[in-house]
């Protein structure tokens, strides 16, 4: 195929997951005079709902909150499994015309940013799907996600060479692989761990948890009774809207007093894990050295995972790893595990704007320098914004209030007939604060890449949807630090 050289287009839209299909919603509905493509680096729409596919993948998050505020989700099971999540993104993006718009297999390896022509210039990584080798637009808003997509986290297990078994990451999981009757080690105590646990009990012999150190786990319905109840008797829009503030009202509350009284949480977790245990229970599996939404809580539907441990088709193994053998792995207690398959749920390697690199007419930008405006922007970079969700509530909650005020710079901008919105960061009112007030091991090991925020609004990362929804949805678009030209 002969390449064109250069597409032009108002607004670029990167990535085609929950995020990317939600801001090109709202781009078109709000802002219908944009002309506007979604890049979509893979070959398929869905983001993480379409690359995950290892046993029993679901929300972690109650899809009343996860969902789109623009298309309910009437599904009555709230902690939804991942075929449904892609099936709705799927039907979502065919609903309202954005399939029309994915370009697929266009991964994004350079962002230049021109200051002489006022436009972004996207260099598309070669492919026999590229039609252009490059593509051009005003505004460029990147829905990547934050991790790598072609790698897990695997950190180096000692003598794994020697494993006579399979060693699996779920991020690279084998839809062929048959565990059934196998005896299978699940190293990790994070949500992919509390998921994979419980679907594997079912067809594997036994299944082990081996975790370094525990996590606060939470059992909740899978079915929302009330929503279920109005979804039956209101209109889908407004059935949603009221579940969702009912959702966000209770996890912004329960996070408050998590973060206030964490003794108090801590023993609230540890009876109601002990109530659903009884003589299962081990407190060393359940003590976390944390305190509570230091670290992500795992949410895990119906108790599924207790009632495996109940059922003796699962159990938790509190401690840390000598060595691989060949039948299995050696711990420290001198324990060893046999098994016939090793998962290492370890995590996630984070990754920002889907790898590609960033420059501002021709300099290289170091995203770690960057400061953090009102979660949208960044500081010195011109018609630039990014979706990212919370860290203690559902992603879509702040992506969603995050498009809005995009739609409404946007807008700003044809009103006053702006070509430039540039958010300017004041290092002599703010001081430099880290991004995330997180523990998460992924978090940890990203130090080197993660941007900065300020001490306080509108540099500050709060975390709220309440306050968010006010600062990014109905507050003015303009201010002392964001300087349109």
């Amino acid at each position: 195929m002969n390449k064109k050289q250069e597409a032009n287009y108002d607004v670029v839209i990167i990535g085609a997951g929950l995020s990317g299909i939600g801001a090109a919603y709202h781009l078109q509905d709000k802002c219908p005079d944009k002309s506007y493509t979604v890049l979509e680096g893979r070959a398929a729409m869905g983001g993480t709902w379409d690359l995950f596919k290892y046993p029993g993948i679901r929300s972690d998050s109650d899809m009343y909150t996860l969902g789109f505020s623009f298309n309910p989700w009437e599904n009555p099971k709230a902690i939804a499994d991942g075929p449904s999540i892609l099936q709705y993104i799927k039907e979502t993006a065919k609903k309202f015309g954005i399939d029309k718009k994915i370009q697929y297999q266009h991964k994004v390896i350079d962002a230049n940013w021109s200051s002489e022509t006022q436009s972004w210039t996207l260099q598309i990584a070669p492919n026999e799907e590229v039609e252009y080798e490059s593509i051009e637009c005003k505004f460029l808003f990147t829905c990547c996600g934050y991790y790598n997509y072609q790698q897990g986290y695997q950190p180096k297990f000692p003598n794994s060479e020697s494993f006579a078994g399979m060693l699996i990451h779920p991020q690279a999981w084998d839809t062929s692989l048959d565990y059934t009757n196998k005896k299978v080690v699940i190293i990790g105590s994070g949500a992919t761990a509390v998921t994979l646990v419980p679907e594997m009990a079912k067809k594997a012999s036994h299944v082990t948890m081996l975790q370094r150190s525990p996590t606060y786990i939470m059992s909740a319905p899978s079915e929302d009774k009330m929503a279920n109840f109005l979804m039956r008797i209101l209109p889908s829009k407004l059935a949603h809207a009221i579940v969702k503030w009912k959702n966000v009202l209770i996890g912004l509350l329960f996070y408050k007093v998590s973060r206030r009284w964490p003794d108090f949480v801590r023993k609230l977790l540890q009876r109601s894990v002990k109530k659903n245990l009884g003589d299962k229970y081990l407190d060393k599996d359940f003590s976390p050295k944390y305190n509570p939404w230091d670290q992500r809580l795992c949410l895990i539907p119906d108790s599924d995972l207790f009632n495996a441990i109940k059922e003796d088709k699962a159990e938790i193994v509190t401690d840390t790893i000598q060595q691989f053998t060949s039948s299995g792995i050696l711990l420290d207690s001198g324990k060893e595990l046999a098994a016939d398959i090793v998962v290492s749920a370890t995590g996630l390697q984070v990754q920002l704007l889907g790898g590609m690199q960033l420059k501002v007419d021709g300099q290289i930008v170091n995203t770690k320098d960057l400061h953090c405006y009102r979660g949208v922007m960044f500081g010195g970079l011109p018609n630039f914004a990014i979706a990212v969700g919370y860290t203690n509530a559902s992603w879509t909650l702040k992506c969603d209030l995050n498009c809005h005020f995009v739609t409404r710079v946007l807008n700003h901008m044809t009103k006053h007939k702006y070509v430039s919105c540039i958010p300017r960061f004041d290092s002599s009112v703010f001081e430099t604060e880290s991004l995330l007030d997180f523990d998460a091991g992924y978090i940890q090991r990203a130090g080197d890449i993660l941007p900065k925020q300020g001490s306080k609004a509108p540099w500050k990362v709060y975390q709220n949807y309440v306050r968010d929804t006010f600062s990014l949805k109905y507050s003015p678009v303009s201010d002392t630090y964001l300087e349109y030209k």
